[in-house]
């Protein structure tokens, strides 16, 4: 899992089959003090994540291949979790883990 924050959106005249319907979103991985850290990432957006908004992205490429439907596609990285809330001193990703009081991460794993 990863830390991230949404920074686009992307346009393809062309994509593969697979990702017809989807939407695809520029996120920019980020630290606990939200610095960027490497190259963005494309990623599927299943849950309506909004511009800047820290987003929880999984690379499990089975996962992302499995959601649309096709053992061959292209798909790796995908939102999993919006983070509404932060717990101080933790980041995102550890709260997430610990499941604690007062932090909210929507997901939509059902939806998937």
């Amino acid at each position: 899992m990863l830390l991230a924050r949404v920074e686009g959106n992307v346009t393809a005249t062309r994509k593969h089959p697979s990702l017809a319907g989807w939407r695809l979103i520029i996120c920019q991985p980020i630290s606990r003090d939200g610095q960027p850290e490497a190259a963005p990432l494309v990623a599927l957006d299943a849950l309506g994540a909004g511009l800047h908004q820290r987003v929880i992205l999984s690379s499990d490429g089975l996962a992302a291949r499995r959601a649309v439907g096709d053992d061959k596609s292209p798909a790796r990285w995908m939102i999993i979790g919006i983070v509404d809330e932060v717990t101080p001193g933790t980041t995102a990703l550890e709260d997430a883990a610990r499941g604690a009081a007062g932090q909210r991460v929507t997901s939509l794993a059902a939806r998937v």
